[in-house]
């Protein structure tokens, strides 16, 4: 701390630890430093006054100290140094006279030499060792910490800045996005958006295959310290795909723009699971290279389910099977990425990325006992095991290039990608008594392939200073397969395959989209920003059985027409409200269309009919969806709070009906049916108090859904409240530990024919900060409480009801641990903004996540559990343990003097906050003040169009900044500290600037208010 202190006072207090050069200031610096200060002027000679500043009580030297050098006179500076670290010091080309040397620094006595004499002919005064005393008071040590702001409100989405958030450590990317307001998450990791599952989940503002068959499985393969932000993208703009009808929610990934080297270890085990994750990179000159890998094992999470189902048959019999069994998961994931990028010039550059992935599961189901009644008489009784495999790898490739006009923010990129991602999803299952009506074994093999190939070319032009074009066009090619096969085989027989071409088939489905789109965004002098764009979209489709050279159907090609419109005012204090009409549309992905009769349960009843079944229908047209919102954000001192209300209607929705078939077996499938309409409010709010931060939300609707069918045995409607409840609070002890804990409730979720039980999680950790914070060990707990989590779920119709409980076993305790090496700086690091495609696509699963062939990822989704809790338990965070001093361990929030109302952090994607990109540029003519404890901060700016020029002044004089740059409310400028240019960064909000800098391994942030 007695190192970082004087430092981060300095950097900014002392214009001569700004303005000297490693041999000591100039004379044009001097001069400078003392007019600003009001300082007498005095003839500069050619003697240098030296000197060692030690400690009193134990000789060793006081690094960094300030020495004054002043006028006695007047008592005012007239030049200065600061002293090296081992408190060596020299004032360089003093004239002749007599001065008062003082010496200062923090912690310490102030020392004042006076009568210091140079004469005409010296060449140089030593005044040798100088000792100063500790305060007999000492100053409390400023601790600058207070984290940046986890959530921000911008005009067209909700923003979580994960990295903030250091309790984000050890687990996935759904124990992440469970913290992201409007978000819900259920326990197999699949995501809903105000209810609504309908949406698009993107990885750094691009689709990725392993989304295409199931989110839930998809975020387990994304560790959460890897995830930067999360953007909730509620009213998606005429650039992003049409499809998504509840919105997209984009996961930002860590970048690095940085030069030189790093290396990062991150590891945790625990009773659930174990993770090591190994991260890299390099940069130099105009390349830049980075190497990450994660893998993540689950074990040990078991659970068990109770099942009751009654049907009615044809012939009016009432048949009933009840069933129980315990579950058990193991799983084992790797994501491996290649990342490079180069600046061809400063026009012109690349970025390219490869990503491997790949996710091993296992689920079971072991002493399931089935036994089935006909109108209440014992049927048969069944004891089975079955395993389900659930295996995919996954490639995706990225080749970018953007270029810059001379006019800036003009610019031109051509985007491409391939993914394709291979899945199996293979069932067995074994009876272990068999009797007449059922088979000992039956096997379903399912494998299946999700290809796209993406060109997307995009252009901005701004219109004079507040306005802005943007125009492209893309292209989507998809071609999805699914081998379907299914096995029958007695006790000690041999598999023998189904001849029935609904059971073993390969069904193929290409899809390609053609869009292009227009948008345009006017900024206001008073702060008005309008975004109005529309999007059209051609698809083209079809599909067809390999074994049946009959196309499934004709399936018309269609075009849609998708408007957007976004309205914000920002208002005093960096208040904002805003209203958006958004219309999405929904297209359904191949799990929804796949006609393979797959098990949904791994069960028998009479006459050896499975008693669960999922089948999709070919024959599924789009759903479109009207969303309107209107937002409130309010920043009061650190307190920022979100209130949001929305009605969002969705017609020819795609819904899952069940029925019955044959004598008792429920079967489900999908239909475009209905209405779904849905109207409700979000209120999230955020507050710093000291060495507290606190953040919780709630999301609460009320939805209203109906199928719209005649026939009374089918038609179904439901509605009622569904409310999500999240609170997350941190707390830092000093010296490096920390303390966080996190809470979260789902509701029940209303469904068309019944609902699902809601559920709990709840996790407290903490941390320690080791070996100068370049690493850390955690140790974490959750769900402590209670150790068992149940589900309760009920479907009813008129002619089947069927009542679940599904319980996990989510007790955790862990330890993670987690050290870099290496540094990492910014000189010359070009800042660019890294482009890449963005499919927004394809309507995503239920709950239980299928995947691209039609089968549920692990457990059924009636009448089994899920195969026990995901891989390692959840939500495995760590605590933030906010820095005392030293450097800053990686993934720790950075300190700061406040949370700022709005404030963003820049990240490299298409994705940012594009309604700022034409805005005028901000007033930031004038001064600014600020301060660090005692001392105050004074910066004087001014812009003529987007350059800046200024200078930073203290009590001791002034420094000018140097490439400064004003573009739309980001401010940008460097200041010489010790003889290097440090880059700053910060955004003004009102009349609250915001700068940002990194020196010497320190990162700060420090407030100035404009001075009136």
């Amino acid at each position: 701390m007695k190192v970082f202190l004087p430092l981060l006072l300095l950097a900014f207090s002392s214009p001569f630890a700004m303005a000297q050069s490693p041999g000591g200031p100039t004379k044009n610096q001097n001069l400078t430093a003392a007019v600003t200060s009001g300082a007498s002027i005095i003839p500069k000679g050619d003697a240098n006054i030296t000197g060692t500043i030690l400690d009193a009580a134990n000789q060793q030297g006081v690094g960094f100290a300030t020495i004054t050098l002043n006028d006695p006179a007047s008592g005012k500076a007239v030049d200065g140094t600061l002293a090296d670290d081992k408190g060596k010091f020299t004032i360089p080309k003093v004239g002749a006279g007599t001065y008062q040397v003082v010496i200062t620094f923090i912690g310490y006595e102030t020392r004042t030499i006076d009568n210091v004499k140079v004469g005409d002919k010296d060449i140089n005064v030593d005044l040798g060792e100088l000792k100063i005393n500790s305060s007999a008071i000492a100053l409390k040590a400023v601790e600058i910490q207070t984290q940046r702001a986890i959530v921000e409100e911008k005009v067209d989405r909700t923003v979580y800045n994960a990295e903030n958030d250091a309790s984000n450590r050890g687990g996935d990317a759904s124990d992440v996005l469970r913290k992201v307001p409007m978000l819900s998450v259920d326990l197999d990791g699949n995501v809903s958006l105000r209810g609504n599952q309908n949406i698009k989940v993107l990885i750094n503002n691009r689709p990725s295959t392993i989304t295409a068959g199931s989110v839930g499985d998809a975020l387990k393969q994304i560790p959460s310290d890897l995830i930067k932000s999360v953007e909730v993208i509620t009213s998606p703009s005429a650039k992003y795909d049409a499809e998504g009808s509840a919105g997209i929610v984009n996961i930002i990934l860590k970048k690095n723009n940085l030069q030189g080297g790093s290396l990062g270890i991150d590891t945790g085990i625990g009773l659930r699971g174990i993770n090591l994750g190994l991260n890299g990179s390099y940069r130099v000159g105009k390349m830049g290279f980075s190497l990450g890998g994660f893998g993540r094992t689950g074990y040990n999470t078991p659970g068990s389910f109770e099942n009751t189902q009654t049907t009615i048959n044809g012939a009016g019999d009432q048949m009933a099977t009840q069933q129980n069994a315990d579950t058990r998961t193991n799983n084992l994931m790797g994501r491996y990425t290649l990342g490079w990028d180069y600046d061809i010039n400063e026009k012109n550059y690349l970025n390219s990325s490869i990503m491997f992935g790949t996710f091993n599961g296992r689920s079971y189901q072991d002493d399931l006992l089935t036994q089935s009644f006909r109108n209440g008489t014992p049927l048969s009784t069944l004891n089975q095991e079955a395993e389900n495999k659930n295996n995919s790898g996954q490639v995706d490739v990225n080749v970018n290039y953007t270029h810059l006009f001379a006019k800036p923010q003009q610019e031109l990129s051509i985007l491409t990608q391939f993914s394709r991602n291979n899945r199996t999803n293979d069932f067995l299952n074994s009876t272990l008594n068999p009797d007449a009506f059922t088979p000992a074994r039956l096997k379903n093999l399912n494998e299946s392939s999700n290809q796209e190939s993406t060109v997307q070319v995009d252009y901005q032009n701004p219109i004079g200073k507040n306005q802005m074009v943007e125009a492209g066009v893309k292209g989507i090619m998809r071609q999805v397969s699914s081998d379907f096969q299914r096995f029958t085989a007695e006790s000690t027989g041999d598999f023998v395959r189904s001849t029935n071409a609904q059971l073993n088939n390969v069904f193929n489905y290409n899809q390609n989209v053609m869009g292009s789109y227009l948008s345009y965004t006017l900024t206001t002098p008073k702060q008005y920003s309008l975004k109005v764009g529309g999007r059209y979209e051609y698809t083209n489709i079809d599909a067809d059985f390999k074994n049946n050279q009959e196309t499934t159907r004709d399936i018309p090609s269609y075009g849609v027409l998708v408007p957007s419109v976004n309205l914000s005012k920002k208002l005093k204090g960096g208040n904002t409200v805003k209203a958006s009409y958004t219309r999405r549309i929904q297209r359904p992905s191949l799990q929804f269309l796949n006609p393979a009769i797959q098990i949904a349960g791994s069960n028998f009843g009479a006459s050896g009919s499975t008693k669960n079944i999922t089948q999709g229908n070919p024959n599924l047209d789009p759903e479109y969806t009207n969303n309107m919102e209107l937002g409130y954000s309010a920043f009061i001192k650190r307190t920022s709070l979100n209130f949001s209300v929305f009605a969002r209607n969705t017609n020819n929705s795609i819904q899952s009906i069940r029925d019955v078939v044959g004598l008792d077996t429920v079967r489900t499938t999908y239909a475009n049916i209905g209405q779904e309409n849905a109207y409700g409010f979000s209120i999230n709010g955020n507050v710093n108090v000291g060495k507290l931060m606190l953040m919780g939300g709630t999301d609460t609707y009320y939805s209203v859904i109906d199928n719209n069918v005649a026939d009374p045995i089918y038609n179904a409607s439901n509605k009622g409240w569904v409310y999500n409840l999240r609170a997350f609070g941190s707390y830092n002890l000093g010296q490096g530990w920390g303390l966080q804990g996190f809470g979260f409730y789902r509701g029940r979720q209303v469904q068309l024919q019944g609902y699902q039980g809601g559920f709990g999680i709840y996790s407290l950790n903490v941390k320690k900060d080791i070996n100068e914070k370049k690493g850390s060990i955690g140790f974490g707990a959750e769900n402590f409480f209670t150790t068992t989590i149940k589900v309760r779920s009920e479907q009813n119709s008129p002619i089947f009801s069927q009542k679940s409980t599904n319980v996990f076993h989510n007790l955790n305790l862990k330890v993670n641990f987690s050290y870099r090496i290496g540094k990492m700086s910014n000189d010359n690091a070009p800042r660019r903004s890294r482009k890449s495609v963005s499919n927004d696509d394809l309507k995503g699963g239920e709950s239980g996540g299928q995947d691209a062939g039609g089968t549920t990822g692990g457990a059924p989704a009636q009448g089994g559990a899920p195969g026990g809790a995901p891989a390692g338990g959840r939500p495995g965070g760590m605590p933030a343990g906010l820095p005392a001093g030293g450097q800053r361990p990686a993934g720790a929030p950075a300190p700061t003097t406040g949370t700022i109302p709005g404030q963003t952090q820049v990240t490299n994607s298409v994705a940012s906050d594009t309604s700022a990109i034409a805005r005028q540029p901000a007033n930031i003519n004038g001064n600014w003040q600020g301060k660090i404890e005692d001392f105050e901060l004074n910066l004087q700016l001014k812009a003529e169009g987007e350059t800046l020029t200024g200078s930073m002044q203290t009590a001791m004089g002034a420094t000018p900044i140097s490439n400064g740059k004003i573009i739309n409310n980001e401010v940008s400028f460097n200041l010489n500290i010790m003889g290097t240019d440090v880059p700053h960064q910060g955004k003004v909000e009102g009349d609250t600037l915001t700068l940002t800098s990194t020196f010497q391994g320190q990162e700060r942030v420090i407030t100035f208010t404009r001075m009136k």
